[in-house]
């Protein structure tokens, strides 16, 4: 079992929470490890979930004395929220409830519980959890803690886009059609790390560009996409105004474009280490719960960095082991419109070094490490 990042413990004494994140993400064994004694709740149980359908207020019985409360898959049940909040009020019991569609949960009106819980998501194994010497296995398997290390992760990656992504999401109800929806699916992954483009998209899939805006929101709602929105801030430079996209698990993304291997050097590889870079950084704001926004900039001219923190820290990702000049010809550019603090290449080369006009070329390991030691949002590298 990995030690997660994610520590809920301060919050869970003072409020109840949610903590929503895709299936196999870890939720259930992460509150089940960090509130041994709490009453356990679970709506995937057929039995259970009858049971409490047929009559919410069983609630009130099912959690007896206790002051903390676990339910799974909450949004299967989103009626049981009325009565979870009346035991709040009346019992001042603190609930967990984990739920990997918060779609689900405002379509059907749920109660959200007005300001008495938190929100949190929980993502896929992060470098820091499962060791920055492991980062070649989160390129070529992704983060999901099940099949990491499992012998035949490629197969039970392969049946989790079949059962889960596809599958569940109409069991969901959030697709009529699981033709078209799977048909999206095949293109839309190869537009992973790139900028949204409903049209290109519909036509690959041979679906309505609408219908296609319907479908990225459908898999933003269930955790399964990330956003990254443009930086928009007027300068020089004329910028690009589309957004861009990451979905949640690289080893998800691997295969879903049916992607056994990953050779290094390839324009897959280099796809792969943006992505973790990306997910990274995003685990690590949420998880420390940090008021910082993630952007990416892009001009007209093609001129690209990555990744912006607020606008104070550019970051590029290269998968070269050597550094050119030609590498750093953006993250030059934004320093021309930016008042930045820092400027960081991620890359392959071997050590850290920093060129003549400040800009930091930084191995992907060491960045990782750094992230999560809070030196590259927080601190100077």
């Amino acid at each position: 079992m990995y030690a997660r990042k994610l520590n809920l413990q301060p919050f869970a004494r003072h409020k109840s929470l949610f903590l929503l994140g895709p299936r196999q993400t870890g939720k259930s064994t992460l509150l089940q490890r960090d509130f041994p004694e709490a009453c356990y709740i679970d709506l995937l149980d057929n039995e259970i979930f009858r049971r409490f359908a047929g009559a919410p207020e069983r609630l009130r019985d099912a959690v007896g004395g206790h002051k903390q409360v676990i339910v799974d898959e909450i949004q299967k049940l989103p009626g049981l929220l009325d009565e979870t909040q009346r035991l709040i009020d009346t019992r001042d019991v603190h609930f967990l409830l984990t739920g990997s569609s918060a779609r689900k949960l405002r379509r059907g009106k749920a109660n959200l519980l007005g300001g008495r819980a938190l929100f949190f998501n929980l993502h896929p194994l992060c470098s820091a959890e499962i060791g920055y010497d492991r980062i070649p296995d989160l390129l070529q398997r992704g983060g999901l803690p099940g099949f990491v290390d499992s012998p035949i992760h490629w197969e039970e990656l392969r049946a989790y886009t079949g059962a889960y992504l596809r599958e569940e999401i109409q069991a969901e109800a959030l697709t009529r059609s699981i033709e078209n929806f799977s048909r999206f699916l095949d293109v839309a992954v190869h537009f992973n790390c790139e900028q949204l483009n409903y049209s290109k998209i519909g036509n690959d899939a041979d679906i309505a560009p609408r219908t296609i805006k319907d479908y990225v929101k459908i898999l933003e709602d269930t955790l399964v996409l990330h956003i990254l929105p443009p930086f928009c801030q007027r300068n020089k430079r004329k910028l690009a105004a589309t957004e861009k996209v990451y979905f949640f698990d690289i080893g998800v993304a691997n295969a879903l474009a049916r992607r056994r291997e990953l050779p290094a050097g390839s324009p897959e590889y280099g796809k792969a280490l943006e992505q973790l870079v990306f997910l990274e950084l995003h685990a690590a704001i949420e998880y420390q719960r940090l008021e910082v926004r993630l952007s990416y900039w892009r001009t007209r001219t093609q001129l690209e960095v990555d990744f912006l923190l607020d606008d104070r820290i550019a970051i590029e990702v290269k998968a070269t082991k050597h550094v050119a000049p030609a590498d750093l010809k953006s993250l030059r550019a934004i320093a021309e419109e930016l008042n930045l603090e820092k400027r960081l290449l991620v890359c392959q080369e071997p050590y850290y070094r920093q060129t003549e006009d400040g800009i930091e070329i930084v191995p992907v390991a060491e960045f990782c490490k750094r992230l999560w030691e809070g030196e590259v949002i927080l601190g100077h590298l």
